[in-house]
């Protein structure tokens, strides 16, 4: 395996702010780089900006200033948002930038010099916003195949490349290497398409006529380039120029290309077949992951529902952009589409990094201040006892499992393997009961192998948390006296040292009101000063006329169904006893729609309706569990629907 790991995002158009879809593939970039960082990999993390095209061109002219300036403008937007949100990117690239010119037209000479680049007449549809011909067996209703917006018809002479002479090799290579496109649902769409219609030239030149800010092409003054040939050599001449020096052979090919969906076909295709025609190797993975939807609701600025991760950052405080990191991984598997909402983010606060991750270290940091003099704790020879031995095991198997997780692109499944030790050291200190060995002097020994045992199961999870959620991990590591020391964008840790001083510091993740609205101060510490070292499982008393108020009644489940690109969402109709409901149940990751059918269940009934992922749930079904469901309240025993439950 070689040293290196050279990760990507797409160059972002400068046509607008940055928004939620650009911070999701960057978050996720930096996770890999950060990982492999920690790994001992030489790492290459490559941003920036696609600044040429029509589109960019037209938003500058909407703007009233000429197209260079509206570049200038809208660039450092992108960068300080990356650095609000602790992007590691080792370089940034804006493609107007003269070297990167240069190469662009370096190697289209190349191309034409090789004579795999012609000029001939074309007459076709043309979309704009896009910027791509389309021939007419590709189009309906004169609407674009891809964004559905108006075509032109355009007849004009273009410069093509020879991409279609290609096809077959292409296929050969997607077929003998099955990780090169991913996720497979991705890579069988792009074989699909290749198997099934003959590919064509690529049309690489706009007329300046008509189309002025690009590069010109070296060849023909009266030209300019198409903007995804510019845009996808990025890739390799950064490392031509934005490395302290050459490095094409050290980093090339690039170990993950991310993308979204919608310029899969873009990398996959038309860049694949660029390097194939300048003989350079193809990047070992192109990814290609989902989009997000605002509350069920395409997003668009139209709607004004464009997700601006600033506002976001700034409505929840210093904690902000670590909650937001966790969400964005954590709440959908990485390559399916996602939906955020306001609502669903304060819920990943409280149950996962307030009552979850803040709690344990939390309660753990507390209980070495009271009961060891505020020193991390020394380990004990004693012998183990088997809560000892199943704590040792799982935090090994666990921290083994987050591993490939990481490194297979797995970031949520990562993050639920991550929350599953935190359960298992919650469950270790309840059972082992540290309150109880501190008010006897003979169980000393003890109460520190315990203690000890559940720091060193932090101190394992912190390097693995870091390239997630970094300053959680730098803070969690700081107040347990691991005194931790970024070099060189990698987090060391000076490890546990029997004795040293803790540095206890507030809450790493308060809980938040969810009935305040937005813009309000939300924020609620979630210790008091009698804080509690009892089992987690404490929640706050409620008087009977409350618990009153909730409904609880039994139903019967008709059908069950998985939700469209949820994992863990799965749609009930059940009968409520002479009524008939749509439930959204969370519960996809335990149970199978087929195993519901048929039983009865315990349901919220008088519970408002709300839209999960688009879909309307009236009610709730009573599961157990914290970060996860572990099983669903289902009756043993023939009980009417609708039959109250109390």
């Amino acid at each position: 395996m070689s040293n290196t790991f050279y990760i990507t995002t797409p160059i972002y158009y400068v046509n607008d702010v940055p928004h939620i879809g650009h911070a999701y593939t960057t978050i996720a970039a930096d996770v890999l780089a950060r990982y492999w960082r920690l790994r001992g990999r030489d790492v290459f993390f490559l941003t920036g900006l696609d600044e040429h095209g029509q589109k960019v061109q037209q938003a500058a002219a909407k703007a009233g200033i000429d197209p260079q300036a509206h570049c200038d403008r809208l660039a450092p937007q992108f960068e300080q948002l990356w650095n609000r949100l602790n992007i590691s990117n080792d370089a940034f690239i804006r493609t107007t930038e003269p070297r990167h010119k240069g190469v662009v037209q370096r190697y289209l000479q190349e191309l034409f010099n090789k004579q795999l680049i012609y000029k001939d007449t074309y007459t076709g549809w043309y979309c704009t916003f896009d910027e791509r011909f389309w021939t007419e067996k590709d189009v309906t209703d004169g609407l674009c195949p891809d964004c559905k917006r108006p075509l032109e018809r355009l007849s004009e002479s273009n410069y093509f490349f020879k991409m279609g002479q290609y096809q077959e090799r292409l296929i050969e290579h997607i077929k003998t290497h099955k990780n090169f496109i991913r996720p497979p649902s991705r890579r069988n769409e792009v074989l699909g398409f290749l198997q099934t219609q003959k590919l064509g030239d690529l049309s690489i030149s706009r007329p300046k006529s008509r189309l002025s800010w690009g590069i010109e092409l070296p060849f023909d003054k009266d030209y300019v380039t198409y903007v995804w040939f510019d845009a996808l050599v990025n890739y390799v001449s950064a490392l031509e120029y934005k490395t302290p020096q050459p490095s094409l052979d050290r980093y090339w090919p690039a170990s993950v290309h991310l993308v979204g969906k919608d310029i899969l076909t873009t990398h996959a295709v038309y860049w694949s077949t660029i390097l194939m025609a300048l003989n350079l190797p193809l990047p070992e993975t192109i990814f290609a992951h989902g989009w997000w939807t605002v509350n069920g609701e395409k997003m668009s600025k139209s709607r004004g529902n464009v997700v601006d991760p600033n506002a976001v950052v700034d409505e929840f405080g210093e904690f902000g952009v670590d909650a937001f990191r966790y969400f964005l991984m954590r709440e959908v598997p990485f390559g399916q589409d996602g939906d955020f909402s306001r609502e669903a983010l304060i819920g990943r606060v409280n149950s996962d990094l307030a009552d979850g991750l803040g709690n344990l270290v939390s309660r753990t940091l507390t209980m070495i201040e009271r009961f060891t003099q505020g020193r991390i704790p020394p380990p004990s020879d004693a012998a183990e006892s088997d809560l000892d031995a199943q704590l040792t095991q799982s935090t090994g198997e666990l921290m083994a499992f987050v591993m490939d997780h990481i490194e297979q692109l797995r970031f949520n499944r990562a993050l639920e393997t991550m929350w599953e030790l935190i359960q298992r050291c919650d469950q270790y200190i309840d059972k082992t009961a540290p309150w109880t060995l501190a008010k006897k002097s003979e169980d000393n020994a003890r109460l520190h192998a315990v203690l000890h045992r559940v720091v060193k199961a932090l101190e394992l999870l912190i390097p693995l948390l870091y390239p997630i959620m970094p300053q959680t991990a730098e803070s969690m590591a700081s107040q347990l006296g691991l005194s931790p020391q970024i070099y060189g964008r990698r987090m060391v840790l000076q490890g546990l040292v029997p004795g040293r001083e803790i540095a206890k510091g507030k809450p790493l993740f308060p809980r938040i009101d969810h009935r305040k609205t937005q813009g309000d101060s939300h924020v609620t510490d979630s210790s008091s000063p009698t804080e509690t070292l009892q089992p987690s499982s404490a929640t706050t008393q409620i008087t009977l006329e409350e618990f009153q108020k909730v409904h609880l009644k039994t139903a019967k489940v008709l059908s069950a169904e998985r939700v469209p690109r949820s994992e863990k969402l799965i749609k009930l109709q059940v009968d409520l006893g002479g009524e008939q409901r749509q439930v959204v149940a969370g519960i996809g990751k335990k149970y199978t729609p087929e195993e519901l059918i048929g039983r009865t269940v315990v349901l919220v009934a008088n519970l408002k309706p709300a839209k999960l992922m688009g879909v309307e749930s009236q009610g709730m079904v009573l599961a157990a569990g914290d970060a996860d469901v572990l099983e669903v309240l289902i009756l043993q025993r023939d009980v009417p629907p609708g039959t109250k439950v109390k």
